[in-house]
C-alpha cells in the first residue's frame, strides 16, 4: 500500500522501515503552519522503504513510505 501526503508539510516519520504496524497505528505526521495531521495505517502489514528523509517538505499526494502486508 503506498502511503501519500494528505497536503504539502514537512514530514515527521513514527516509524522505521521493516517495523511492523497494526490498522490505525501512526505512521507519520504532516504539519503545515499550524496545522497538523496523522498520517495511519490502513492496515495491518510491515513498513518499507521511507520515500522521504525525517523533516523534508512534501508536496500533497506525494508517496511517504509504502506498507507491505
Amino acid at each position: 500500500m503506498d502511503i501519500c501526503a494528505p497536503f504539502a508539510g514537512i514530514v515527521r516519520y513514527h516509524v522505521a522501515a521493516g517495523d511492523t504496524v497494526d490498522t490505525g497505528d501512526t505512521l507519520a505526521t504532516v504539519e503545515a503552519v499550524k496545522l497538523e495531521a496523522p498520517v495511519l495505517a490502513p492496515g495491518p502489514g510491515t513498513v518499507g522503504t521511507l520515500a522521504r528523509d525525517d523533516f523534508s517538505d512534501v508536496v500533497g499526494g506525494e508517496l511517504l513510505l509504502e506498507v507491505t502486508e
